[in-house]
């Protein structure tokens, strides 16, 4: 935060942020300066904690790393057409994921406007006429400012739908010239918005407790939209003895150290048979993706309860006996206080932590020395320290399940699947827990996306330690092509000197090359404090890890059900 010097100050749109911010609980915002939203960084600098990012993408990236580790509201500034544009991508992990992310972008004066856009326009410099179509695409709310009068109201409907279940992103365009013209004593009073969430019916309840209740092998699959009901699950677990499986981002709404929690394990082969002996399956805020469904060939039991805040979800992949259309705290709720008895069979319990413990027995073993890494990581992290994973292979092998996770808010992962956005999504989750070192898990591929955001880290000085694992390239894509007997092609990247990149930054650099090494580099990171960079050469690691190949299907003629083995094939996950 930067004071503001010089002679009296006339109040802009800025100070109406601020104070619309402010009434959130909002501190920290995410951007990239601009001669298009000037009075807004201006403002926020002076009042807020500005975090300046070199790209847009990446502030939204930070806004919605930002948003998933507190459990509030991320808010992110950038340029109008071009700028607005590079943000495009990052909106639609943050719309993917369900996050609540502020988008704010300028605009060119409200006076060039073309009516009815996208007209045809005239050449003003920096427009993009068709960007309120492209804000509605990437965003579950958009708006236009139009007057000056007009901006708190707006802000505070933009909030309001990014808040409601089901959560998502909203994204503001605001001229201008309306920036500098808007002032905090001249808004009109914002109405009171109210987005309402469905509340499940009675009689829904009553039949998904008549199943529950005689269910003698009952399991749990949780989403993202199960987040904020971990308490509930967790009675609700307990009193039916219920195993939990659960998507990546569900993971950690009930703490991964639980006996009953299998986790992100659903298309391993023991927990296949699991769910072949299931007689109910209570899916709770899941949208039983491809990736985590075996591109939908995974068998689920007969009987299916699935709650969710949107209708059109009840239903949409498997067929659902009972559809509760509710936010999940209260519906988890309502059904624990109709079942008085349940017929749970004693020995399930018992089989659902023996799978728990074979699934992760086998993984362990399949990874070779990436287990050491594994095990470092996590004793060496408090259990509130954010691990924020881009998309590499010691993510999608491993991180993304063996590595516990014991609270939703430190799971971090781009769940859209785009490379590179991992680093920011760590800077912003940083911001939000700064009394915690946060973990960055990247490639060497993924980070070089956005190295300009290792400046960011630098300048903010976030207590976030980078472990790059590099293996000159794509590896995951390396693998795909061998597997399939693709040719090698475009894998193989050139790679920086990240100790001379470190060097560069001011940020301390330790190389890991082979076993007994990164326990000592993870605790030197840990206790330092500020930025770190650890590099992973991944050849060196040893025991040698299996081959990771991604669940993607590839079609094939000697394949007459449409899926070849490499389609389901998650190696390492298996």
């Amino acid at each position: 935060m930067t004071e503001h010097t010089g002679s009296r100050r006339r109040p802009t749109g800025g100070d109406v942020l601020v104070d619309v911010l402010r009434r959130h609980g909002v501190t920290t915002v995410f951007g990239v300066i601009s001669i298009h939203n000037l009075p807004l960084v201006e403002a926020v600098d002076r009042e807020l904690d500005f975090v300046e990012m070199r790209h847009e993408a990446a502030a939204v990236n930070a806004a919605d790393g930002f948003a998933r580790a507190s459990g509030g509201l991320g808010v992110a500034l950038t340029s109008t057409g071009t700028g607005a544009g590079n943000a495009a991508g990052s909106m639609v992990e943050a719309l993917t994921a369900g996050s609540r992310v502020l988008h704010i972008t300028g605009q060119i004066e409200s006076e060039f406007l073309a009516p009815g856009r996208p007209a045809a326009s005239r050449g003003v410099i920096h427009e993009f006429p068709g960007q309120p179509q492209m804000l509605d695409a990437i965003s579950a709310y958009s708006t236009t400012i139009t007057e000056a009068k007009d901006v708190e109201a707006e802000l505070e409907s933009a909030i309001a739908h990014v808040l409601a279940a089901p959560t998502g992103p909203a994204s503001v365009e605001w001229p201008t010239d309306l920036q500098y013209l808007a002032s905090p004593d001249a808004q009109r009073p914002a109405p009171s918005v109210t987005v309402t969430t469905p509340v499940a019916d009675a009689e829904s309840v009553a039949r998904a407790a008549d199943l529950l209740r005689t269910a003698e092998r009952p399991l749990l699959w949780l989403g993202g939209g199960a987040a904020g009901a971990g308490e509930q699950i967790a009675e609700f677990a307990r009193f039916l003895g219920a195993g939990i499986v659960t998507s990546n981002s569900g993971r950690g709404i009930v703490a991964e150290d639980v006996p009953l929690v299998i986790g992100n394990f659903a298309t391993t082969p023991a927990v296949r048979a699991l769910l072949d002996d299931a007689d109910v399956l209570l899916a709770v805020g899941t949208h039983f993706r491809s990736n985590e469904t075996a591109s939908y060939s995974l068998s689920l039991p007969e009987n299916i309860i699935q709650i969710d805040v949107e209708p059109t979800t009840i239903g949409r992949v498997y067929p659902a006996t009972v559809g509760l259309v509710g936010d999940a705290a209260p519906t988890i709720t309502a059904l624990l206080a109709e079942l008085d008895a349940v017929a749970t069979a004693d020995e399930w319990p018992r089989r659902v932590s023996a799978v728990r413990e074979e699934v992760r027995a086998d993984l362990t073993t399949y990874i070779g020395g990436y287990a050491e890494i594994c095990t470092a990581i996590r004793d060496a992290l408090p259990r509130r320290s954010v691990i924020a994973r881009d998309v590499t292979i010691p993510s999608s092998q491993w991180g993304n399940r063996l590595l516990p996770i014991y609270e939703r808010g430190t799971n971090v992962f781009p769940l859209g699947g785009g490379i590179g956005q991992g680093l920011a999504m760590g800077i912003g989750a940083a911001h939000a827990r700064p009394d915690a070192p946060t973990l960055v898990v990247a490639g060497d591929g993924g980070l070089a996306v956005h190295l300009g955001e290792l400046a960011s880290l630098a300048g903010s000085g976030a207590h976030v330690i980078v472990l790059v694992f590099n293996d000159g390239g794509y590896g995951v894509l390396r693998n795909m092509q061998q597997k399939n007997g693709f040719r090698r092609s475009s894998v193989d990247l050139h790679t920086p000197r990240f100790d001379l990149l470190a060097a560069a930054m001011d940020i301390p650099y330790r190389l890991v090359r082979g076993p007994g090494v990164i326990a000592d580099a993870l605790e030197a990171a840990v206790n330092r404090g500020g930025p770190s960079f650890i590099e992973v050469d991944v050849e060196a690691v040893d025991p040698a890890p299996g081959p990771f190949v991604p669940p993607v299907h590839v079609p094939s003629e000697l394949d007459s059900s449409g899926l070849n083995s490499s389609g389901l094939d998650f190696s390492g996950a298996h």
